[in-house]
């Protein structure tokens, strides 16, 4: 009686552990929704002022100042909606050494990531918003307010909640199985990389080793974007080298949750503090991994 009545405990405190998990997931997919509709409506704003011809920009702080004149309503915006949705949730700065908040609970957003092709008259930036809790994503939305066409005319809507899945535009998605040899794969560098030398040869050595073995190599605008693309089967894959966990947080979370392989560029788990990235499709991670390991 007493081995029945322990495992009668096991079960119910099994299945407390089970609502529990789904009512967080709910919870989240519910805040979701909140900040799809945020990053949206800032989206369409920035679209509606993105210049048609490059910015005539000689210096980069030129540069970074029309950028300020863009991005600093758009990203105060975004801060009100999402300090509104989620008010106890802290606000971490935009940090380009790829560092966030290890402990706690942060909004981590960039109202115009991929500032560069934006300022460059070029369709290709997003807007991306994420909760971190504790170092690592439990939901992000990347916006790209220009991409697609037809239907997807107001941009494409990427998300993810931590144990919730992955979806685009609304529909769950997962990436497409292909051999290496018929992979787009892409790839990106971290801010100032010029600054680690480390992660600089390794980006140059991997690039030569990736471009010998995927389809085609690319680099498709933002890091989260591009990340989340795997999870979509829009890429194959995506490696990077150096610290870069404010740029790589958004899409992780929407690859892994779409069922892709997210490790770092040697196989181990990647977080937040990782020096290097990987993300690709279950099938074709294995062989990523072959070529990268060439990387010292």
């Amino acid at each position: 009686m007493e081995a029945v009545a322990m495992d009668a405990l096991v079960t119910r405190a099994a299945a407390t552990e089970v609502r529990a998990a789904t009512e967080a997931t709910v919870e989240l997919w519910t805040l979701a929704d909140g900040v799809t509709a945020a990053a949206r409506e800032v989206g369409a704003k920035l679209a509606a002022r993105r210049p048609a011809e490059p910015t005539p920009a000689r210096t980069a702080e030129e540069a970074m100042a029309r950028f300020a004149e863009v991005d600093g309503p758009a990203a105060a915006e975004l801060r009100e909606r999402l300090t509104a949705l989620r008010p106890q949730a802290g606000w971490a700065a935009e940090e380009l050494d790829g560092s966030v908040p290890a402990k706690g609970e942060w909004w981590l957003c960039d109202a115009t990531d991929g500032a560069v092709q934006y300022l460059l008259g070029q369709p290709h930036w997003a807007v991306t918003a994420t909760l971190v809790r504790d170092g690592a994503a439990v939901l992000s939305v990347v916006h790209a307010p220009e991409s697609g066409g037809g239907q997807a005319r107001g941009g494409r809507t990427y998300r993810a909640v931590l144990g919730g899945g992955a979806q685009l535009d609304g529909r769950p998605v997962a990436p497409l199985p292909r051999e290496l040899g018929a992979a787009v794969a892409a790839t990106s560098q971290p801010p100032y990389v010029g600054a680690d030398p480390v992660a600089l040869r390794r980006a140059g050595e991997s690039l030569s080793a990736m471009a010998g073995a995927a389809l085609a190599v690319r680099n498709l605008g933002p890091t989260a974007l591009q990340v989340a693309q795997v999870g979509s089967g829009q890429l194959a894959l995506f490696w990077e080298y150096g610290r870069d966990a404010g740029n790589l947080l958004p899409g992780a979370l929407i690859a892994s949750e779409a069922g892709a392989t997210v490790t770092d560029a040697a196989g181990a788990a990647w977080t937040a503090g990782s020096d290097s990235f990987l993300a690709a499709a279950p099938g074709l991670h294995a062989d990523a991994l072959g070529v990268l390991r060439a990387v010292r």
